[in-house]
This record gives C-alpha cells, structure tokens and sequence, in this order.
C-alpha cells in the first residue's frame, strides 16, 4: 500500500477453501485492517461457515477479529451448497480441530453496520460470497453507505460461468441480493471469473507451504492444493488462488486492470438467471434506439491481471514470521 495507514476492511464470506486463502492473507497484511468478518450460506451452509472462518482466524494468529453469523439462505432462492468443490465441512474434509473462539452475540448486518459506523476512515468491504447479507444490510440500514469507501466483490463473469454457462456462483446463488449490490452508489470493483481463475500458485511452492513445519503454513499448502484448477490428481498440482484475489486487489490494485462498464444481474427465470450482463459494446445498439434503453450500474470490471505480482503478494504475506 502506498498509504501509511492501513485500509479499514470488512470481508464478508461462506468459507470455503478460497475464503480461507483470503482470510489467511488478510489478517497478515500490514496495509488492510480486518475490522470484521461476516458469514454467509452459500459454500456450506451458514453453521459451517462460521465455524471454518473461526477456524481459520485461530490457525492464522489472527487478533480479536469479530465474526458474526449472517443469513442461512438467500433472498429468494434455497441455499445450494458448494459442498462438491469444498469438500463435506467446506474446508477440504481436512479434519481441522474446532475452533475455540466464538461469534459475536449479534448477527451478521447488525455487525456489518456497527463496524461501518464506528470507522474513522471509510471502509472498503470485501464480498467473498453470495451477497445476502451485504443486500440486507443496505435495505435495512441505508445509512452505512456513507461510511463505505468502495466495494470490492468476488463474483460474476464477464464470459464463461461455472454455476450455469453464463453465471458465475456467488450472483447465482442470490441473484436478487447481487442486483442490490449495485444499487449502493458507491465504487464497485467487481472481481470475476475471468481473472479468478488466472491466479494459480506454482506447484513448488504448493508443496513448500504443505512440507512447512509451521501449522499455518500447512493449512494454506493443503487448502491450495485442494483448489487444483485442473483437478487432474497429479501429486503435486498447482494451487488456484480463489476469492485471495479480490483480497490482493483491495492491498494492491495496481495489479489488476479493470474498465468502467455498464453491469446488470440477470433476474429472469431461465438459462441466463445469475448472469452479469457486462456491455463492452463501443455504441448503443438497436435495442436502446428503439426505445429499449435503460440505466445500468458502472462498475469497474476487473479483465485483467498481474498473476505473479498477486502470486508473490500472497506467498509473501503469508509467510512472513
């Protein structure tokens, strides 16, 4: 960070193997001050999350971070869990130990709204999950908007899905709630499949982390290594950074290249429902000169990005003593 003053965060997840990534970074890095950790269903289901999140925070060293539960399903839709990727506990089925901390006596939006209010400094919150709690909050307590600096989300897909062809899991999960987002009025930075999927730790250093005698640095080999992009079952895969890259983008930004477009969350039922309709076209097209012409949101649509530069971030961060 190029600010002596690190950045008040909040990170709002469904932890998860990639959220733990990001969580594991977070906490460790100089520049970004985790004010607070919010869960949501969606990986697993809401319980679960909060234990693996409390799990986590222990294993990383993490200070006296408040977790709070937050909705046990979405908006409109039944929870659909990511359990086949994350694993039946959403962590990989690694047999972690349970946590010994324990939520804050309040719920995820009354947390959510304390902590923005409290801030001194605007704080940046970073989604890392479906975005129920985050639409809530700004339905019931408008007023935190103007304590919010930007809002930097794990979701959508500029191209190829992978919940649907076209959508990406987090809008797809609660598609209603991601169409909220967009009303905040605040910067919206919106981290997509199309860079999530680029950010993939060497296997080297996948099998350093992993060969570690340090418990934490076990638990981020074994998380990467769960997260095998290519899911080919070679023994030492690389390792696909995840939602850890939305975080890297809050502490870094220089290295993703985003542009400012139009974005809408497709909310008809069908094929497309969950898509992020992004329109990348140079000029309107015949649907708005006849008269189809509609507001959409600008967000800063992430295309492009630094893959060692975040690689490196993160190693970096991660295993500093």
């Amino acid at each position: 960070m190029t600010s002596h003053h690190p950045v008040p965060v909040i990170i709002d997840c469904d932890t998860g193997v990639d959220d733990a990534l990001a969580l594991l970074f977070a906490v460790r890095h100089p520049g970004l001050d985790v004010r607070a950790v919010t869960c949501v269903a969606g990986n697993t289901d809401v319980d679960g999350v909060v234990r693996n999140t409390l799990t986590v925070l222990e294993q990383a060293g993490a200070g006296d971070v408040p977790v709070a539960r937050g909705a046990e399903r979405p908006l409109i839709e039944p929870v659909r869990t990511a359990r086949h990727v994350h694993g039946r506990d959403g962590m990989g089925d690694l047999g972690l130990p349970a946590p010994t901390r324990v939520p804050v006596d309040v719920d995820a939006v009354t947390l959510l709204r304390r902590e923005i209010l409290a801030s001194p400094r605007p704080v940046t919150l970073i989604p890392t999950a479906p975005l129920t709690n985050i639409a809530l909050l700004l339905r019931t307590h408008p007023e935190v908007v103007r304590n919010i600096e930007r809002i930097v989300f794990m979701g959508g897909a500029v191209a190829t899905g992978n919940a649907t062809p076209v959508a990406e899991f987090n809008v797809w999960h609660d598609p209603e709630a991601a169409a909220i987002l967009l009303t905040t009025g605040v910067p919206i930075t919106m981290y997509g499949l199309d860079v999530f999927r680029q950010v993939l730790v060497p296997a080297a250093d996948v099998q350093r982390l992993r060969a570690s005698p340090e418990p934490r640095l076990r638990l981020a080999g074994e998380l990467l290594a769960h997260r095998d992009p290519a899911m080919s079952g070679d023994p030492t895969p690389t390792g696909g950074l995840g939602d850890a890259g939305a975080v890297c983008a809050v502490a870094d930004p220089a290295g993703l290249t985003t542009e400012r477009l139009p974005v809408e969350v497709s909310l008809a039922p069908g094929p497309a429902r969950g898509q992020t309709v992004v329109d990348r076209r140079p000029r309107p097209g015949e649907a708005e000169i006849h008269g189809g012409a509609r507001e959409q949101t600008l967000v800063d649509v992430a295309l492009g990005v630094d893959v060692e530069r975040y690689v490196s971030l993160w190693l970096t961060t991660v295993e500093k003593p």
